[in-house]
Formats: structure tokens, C-alpha cells, sequence
């Protein structure tokens, strides 16, 4: 059914911006899932794969002040159109590169789309749950590790046939352009999630003026790297996971791909019923408990050794991290514009460099010391969760009135003055 046929406006705006996530993690586990085909390819090492990997992670550190731009001279609607038309060009270029130095610029040029559409979609997102009144974000990020799994599925798929990276990735784009289409026309038109000033044209001035002069809070400082490390931990998973089953488990290659679908999996499953258990259980315990499961449960599996531990080991990172993005990006929305696009820049960041630390640790040890690291990273988010002050929410019933037709008791709009005088004032 098309998006733009579905009469109510909550399921037709979640429809779309769901699309939105699942395109980016579909397009992001396209490419990664065939790493080991780009390496032999070119040529490259694990230091080699590493660099390029954090020069996509350069690219999205980079695009934070221009995704401050474009979010409000576009919106997030027309900015998360523009970068997921970016991302599929990225994909039919990276099947194609001639060398090493232009498939380094071919990935930072992804990591600054990645970022772009990130902000946008998660606006998008914090909207949604403002306008409506109702817990949303940890099911539009599970359709983010859906496409993962999608993509990890395709990805087996296809190298059962052929293994030339122009014919997977063609298709890739093909199917992405397809979701594109169906999502674009169901997206919020909400500038003032994309950072609008709430103030009149008198107050405008000295509005930008403070927006340029603030510093953000120590609150949004550890949200920031919890979403840093929680990130690195998911990133590194879909990023070194193939590698690892391939060289230290010695999988067989059709089974390579199978450590991003598991977590994918995983992740759907959890995310699936994440806003329940944050309504139950609060947001802080989830993210607490979730992140010291994928820390120990990953540590276990590395301790232990074998394919079925290790996708044991897997599965618990699935699990445990789940729910750490969706949580902290509800947190700095209610922080303000300001705090949930930087908070959304420095998760991006640790998405994109993180795994490339981890390459670097490799080159220097082992995969298996690196993959250890990832197993820190997601130990550090439970520490970083003891810091945040978590807010109190609730999973709406579908028949209980909305935002749209009752007083709004949520957060205060992204953007608009009461949320970023929180950010000011903290």
C-alpha cells in the first residue's frame, strides 16, 4: 500500500519517517556487508579499511555545522530527501571506484550525507512524538536495523550469484530510490523540529544571537557520549563483524554476513517492544542494564571462541544496545534543538570513526583485542547513563486522543523557546 493512501495522519507520518531509518541502515549495511570485497579489490590491509572507515567518520564529524544550516534554511523534510538522494549516488560510486584515494573520498562524502539525514530523520522523529503525543522513537529506530538486516539478507543473497559489487549495489539503489518515493510525500512538514526560532521577526535577532553564543549543558555533554560510545559499539558490529567470523571464527564465507543479521535481528526485536519497557521500567534503567548485557555478553563470546558462541555473543549486543540511541535522542530533544543536533552529530560520529579505532587496535593487536574495545564501549554507556537525568514516558494507546486533539502534556517542540532555554539555562 502507498504511504500517501493511508488516511490516519499519525500511521502515515510514522509509515514515512520509518522509511526514513530503515533507508539509511539499509544503505549503511549495503556497503559495509561487502567490505571484505572492497579490500580485495583494492588491495587493502585492516589499517587500510580502518582509515577509510574513519574518513566516513570524518565526513559526518565535519557536516555538523552544515546540517546546522541546512536544517534551517530546508527543514528536515526536504534535508532528508536531498541526503538520501546523496546516499544512493554513494553507492553506485563506491561499486565502481578505481583506487584507494577515491573510495576515500567517495566514504567521506557518506559520512557527511549520514549525518545530514540522521539529524533530519531523528527531528522528524521528536516531532512526530510531540505532535501526536505518543511514545515512537524506539520503533522508527528498530526499522533502522530492519534495513540492516534487509541489506545483510541481500547481501548473501546476491554473492550466492555473483560477486560483482556494480550488480548488488544497483540493485540496492534501485530498491532504495523505490522506498524513497513512497516516504517522501508523508514526511512532517515541522521546520520548528528543524530548528526554527520560535520567537517573533522583533526577537529574531537576539535569539540567533544566544543560539550562536551557547554552550551546551553538562547534561547534553553525557548524553552526547553515551551516544557516542553506544554507537561505536553498534557500528563496530555491523562494520567488523563479517571480518571477524571470517578471519578468527573462520566461517565459511556465505555465513560471514550472518553477524550483521543476527544483531539486526536483535535490535528489531528489542526495539519492537522498547517503548513499553520504557514506560514500565524507565529509560535510564534500560539503557543501564542493556548496555552492561551487550558489554558482558560480548566479552563472554570473545572469551570462549566458536560460531555459536560468538553469535550468542552477538545476539546480547543486539539486545543490549537496542535501546540506547532511541533513549538518548528522546532525552536531548527535550533539551532543545541545539542539544539534539549535536547529540545526533557526535552519535553519527561514533557510528562512522568508532569502528575505525577499532581497525586501528586491530592492526596493532588482534581483531579479537578489538572487538574487546567494542565490549568497553558499551560498558562506558552505563556509566555515561548515571549522568543523564532521564525523562518520564509512556506508551500511548492507539484509541487514547492525541496531541492534535487534546492539550499537549509532552516535551516542549524542538526548537521552540521553552525547550532551548533549558539548554541555555542549564
Amino acid at each position: 500500500m502507498h504511504l500517501f493512501r493511508v488516511r490516519d495522519d499519525y500511521r502515515r507520518a510514522q509509515l514515512a519517517i520509518a522509511a526514513l531509518f530503515l533507508f539509511l541502515g539499509f544503505q549503511y549495511a549495503t556497503w559495509v556487508s561487502r567490505l571484505p570485497a572492497l579490500r580485495t579489490r583494492l588491495g587493502l590491509g585492516e589499517a587500510e579499511v580502518g582509515l577509510l572507515l574513519m574518513v566516513c567518520g570524518i565526513g559526518a564529524a565535519v557536516s555538523f555545522p552544515l546540517v546546522a544550516v541546512l536544517m534551517k534554511r530546508l527543514g528536515s523534510r526536504v534535508l532528508a530527501t536531498v541526503s538520501a538522494l546523496a546516499l544512493g549516488a554513494v553507492l553506485l560510486a563506491l561499486s565502481v571506484v578505481p583506487d584507494y584515494p577515491v573510495a576515500l573520498l567517495v566514504v567521506f562524502c557518506d559520512g557527511v550525507a549520514v549525518g545530514c539525514l540522521n539529524v533530519a530523520m531523528n527531528a522528524q522523529g521528536a516531532a512526530l512524538e510531540e505532535r501526536f503525543g505518543r511514545t515512537a522513537m524506539s520503533r522508527l529506530h528498530a526499522t533502522f536495523s530492519g534495513g540492516s538486516l534487509l541489506a545483510a539478507l541481500l547481501a548473501s543473497g546476491v554473492t550466492a550469484f555473483t560477486t560483482t559489487l556494480a550488480v548488488h549495489f544497483g540493485l540496492a539503489v534501485a530498491l532504495l530510490v523505490l522506498v524513497l518515493g513512497l516516504a517522501q510525500p508523508g514526511l512532517l512538514r515541522e521546520d520548528r523540529a528543524a530548528g526554527a526560532p520560535a520567537e517573533g521577526p522583533a526577537e529574531a535577532p537576539a535569539g540567533r544571537k544566544r543560539r550562536r553564543l551557547s554552550l551546551p549543558s553538562r547534561v547534553t555533554l553525557w548524553m552526547g557520549l553515551a551516544m557516542v560510545f553506544g554507537t561505536v559499539t553498534e557500528g563496530a558490529m555491523n562494520d567488523w563483524s563479517a571480518l571477524y567470523l571470517k578471519d578468527v571464527v573462520h566461517a565459511a564465507p556465505s555465513l560471514a554476513p550472518m553477524g550483521i543479521a543476527v544483531v539486526s535481528v536483535m535490535m528489531v526485536l528489542a526495539r519492537i517492544f522498547a517503548d513499553g519497557w520504557r514506560s514500565r521500567l524507565g529509560d535510564g534503567l534500560i539503557v543501564r542494564a542493556g548496555s552492561l548485557l551487550a558489554g558482558g555478553g560480548l566479552a563472554l563470546a570473545l572469551l570462549v571462541g566458536g560460531l555459536v558462541p560468538t553469535l550468542l555473543g552477538f545476539a546480547c549486543v543486539g539486545v543490549g544496545v537496542a535501546a540506547v540511541t532511541p533513549c538518548v535522542y528522546v532525552a536531548a530533544a527535550r533539551q532543545g534543538s541545539d542539544a539534539l543536533s549535536l547529540v545526533a552529530a557526535m552519535g553519527t560520529t561514533g557510528l562512522l570513526a568508532g569502528p575505525a579505532v577499532i581497525g586501528f587496535i586491530a592492526n596493532g593487536s588482534s581483531l579479537t583485542w578489538g572487538m574487546g574495545a567494542v565490549a568497553a564501549s558499551a560498558a562506558i554507556v552505563s556509566l555515561c547513563a548515571t549522568r543523564i537525568r532521564w525523562p518520564v514516558l509512556r506508551q500511548a494507546p492507539a484509541d487514547e486522543p492525541s496531541a492534535t486533539d487534546a492539550t499537549p502534556t509532552g516535551p516542549a517542540p524542538v526548537g521552540s523557546a521553552p525547550a532551548d532555554a533549558a539548554l541555555h539555562e542549564a
